[in-house]
């Protein structure tokens, strides 16, 4: 921060020296020249990375030695809300440029600050507390030059958010990152019941709306998906805190894996092999013929992983009856039931 204030507080190049004598870490007597030298230079790389475009600037004799922060770069222009142009009226003119830096101000018209009020309250409702964080800053930032109340913003500020105890979500990506072993408590929906797990996390994954942590559990043998929000009292393996616990495969790609995974496949409850027939006559269907895997002994039919029951059956009665499940009985049974409860809420009376 101090060498952003120094090198903001100037509107000429600078050399190392002058700017040493702003920033009170590289005038430490103590230090030698190379050694404030080099602090110097990673804070210059630390700060370029993280988007701050500071210069280098050549000297009279060639050098790169002085260094320039501009503050056009560094600023974004003023904001400001416009009125509605009439109907008949031409289209304001906008100069175009690199970025933002080609307009003096950024003028939102009342429907694009409406709009982007109401993406903000829709990243807040998608539970994901890192983007959720994100959009209220942005509205925060906002609200500094345009009247809170117009575009909604004033609703965006006041919106409730539920999301998973990020004190969890922290000592899990403790976890992850150390390859430690992990143990808390767990509430299965599925199984409806409370239960102390012990895992081996391979990474953090937010599908289907939801935080997941995905992880080997050594007495099933196999990867597992549990829910954050189910989580509670996490606690890292303490022991030999410096030495990983456990090795991920080198070919397993946590990427790769969640954009592979359905609702359906997600929890840590029992696979159940299901088959279905999808009505092959029209195209409604067609793109889910392409999940799961082919069945030998079905012509026509799919087979599914499933660790999800109620997600499963709400998922293939969205095709409104061009999907229907074979086996088990279970889930038959499930998907029926489902259509009948259906059934009867959107029935009308004669």
């Amino acid at each position: 921060m101090d060498l952003i204030a120094a090198l903001l507080r100037v509107h000429f190049p600078v050399s190392f020296e002058q700017l040493s004598a702003d920033v009170p870490a590289y005038a430490n007597a103590d230090q030698s020249p190379d050694a404030r030298m080099r602090m110097f230079e990673r804070d210059k790389d630390e700060l370029r990375a993280l988007g701050v475009p500071i210069e280098s600037v050549a000297d009279e004799d060639g050098a790169i030695s002085r260094y320039r922060l501009r503050s056009r770069s560094f600023y974004l222009p003023y904001m400001q809300l416009t009125p509605p142009a009439p109907a008949a009226a031409a289209a304001p003119h906008r100069p175009r440029g690199p970025g933002y830096q080609a307009l003096p101000v950024l003028a939102f018209e009342p429907d694009e600050l409406a709009m982007i009020a109401r993406a903000a309250n829709r990243v807040q409702q998608m539970r994901h507390p890192t983007l959720a964080a994100d959009a209220a800053t942005a509205v925060r930032k906002l609200a500094f030059d345009i009247p809170v109340m117009d575009g909604g913003v004033r609703e965006i500020m006041l919106s409730p958010f539920r999301g998973p105890d990020p004190e969890v979500l922290d000592v899990l990506d403790q976890a992850v990152r150390r390859r430690k072993r992990v143990e808390f408590d767990y509430r299965s929906l599925e199984r409806n019941a409370h239960a102390q797990r012990s895992v081996e996390p391979y990474g953090l994954v937010f599908l289907s709306s939801q935080w997941y942590l995905v992880a080997r559990d050594p007495q099933a043998d196999g990867l597992r998906h549990f829910r954050v929000s189910r989580i509670s009292s996490a606690t890292v393996n303490a022991s030999r805190p410096q030495t990983p616990d456990f090795d991920v495969p080198e070919d397993f790609d946590l990427w790769s894996h969640a954009e592979s995974r359905r609702a359906w496949e997600l929890g840590d409850g029992d696979a159940i092999s299901v088959t279905v027939r999808f009505d092959s006559s029209g195209t409604y269907a067609a793109g889910a013929t392409a999940l799961g895997e082919s069945d030998p002994d079905e012509p026509g039919c799919r087979r599914f992983v499933v660790r999800r029951v109620d997600a499963f059956v709400r998922w293939l009665l969205s095709f409104g009856g061009a999907a229907q499940p074979l086996t088990p009985e279970p889930i038959v049974v499930a998907w029926r039931e489902l259509a009948r409860r259906t059934i009867e809420r959107y029935a009308v009376a004669p």
